[in-house]
């Protein structure tokens, strides 16, 4: 058994300025000097890890690698104050020209729902409990 644990999760983007602009937008804290890096990461509340690498970045040790096709395969999800944060959210972020994917919504799990996505495309959940 491995002694492991979670330590981030990361993203492979185009443009890393373009990126950590929108996740500031998000709420995310991340300084402006990081725009000029190909590998960026920030410590989120609780700990966990964001992390950014270019794609050049990546081709330089996996020089095969492609971006991935055919829908997305992981979203990321930030909890709103409330269901009003959420619709707030949501049309800040639509309207500074980011694509809204799903529009907020009361989600039958009982949460305020909405999915805008990244500048890669990236699901970014939005959500706070109805209640």
């Amino acid at each position: 058994m491995m002694d492991a644990k979670i330590y981030g999760f990361g993203l492979v983007v185009e443009d890393i300025p373009r990126s950590l602009e929108f996740y500031r937008h998000v709420g995310l804290d991340i300084p402006a000097e990081a725009d000029k890096e190909p590998h960026v990461q920030v410590t989120l509340p609780g700990g966990i890890h964001l992390i950014w690498d270019s794609a050049d970045t990546i081709r330089s040790f996996q020089p095969d690698w492609r971006e991935p096709t055919g829908g997305h395969r992981v979203a990321i999800a930030f909890a709103c104050p409330d269901p009003a944060g959420v619709d707030a959210a949501y049309a800040r972020l639509t309207g500074l020209g980011h694509q809204g994917l799903k529009e907020p919504w009361d989600a039958v799990w009982q949460q305020r729902y909405a999915i805008v996505l990244d500048p890669d495309g990236n699901h970014v959940e939005l959500f706070a409990p109805l209640g």
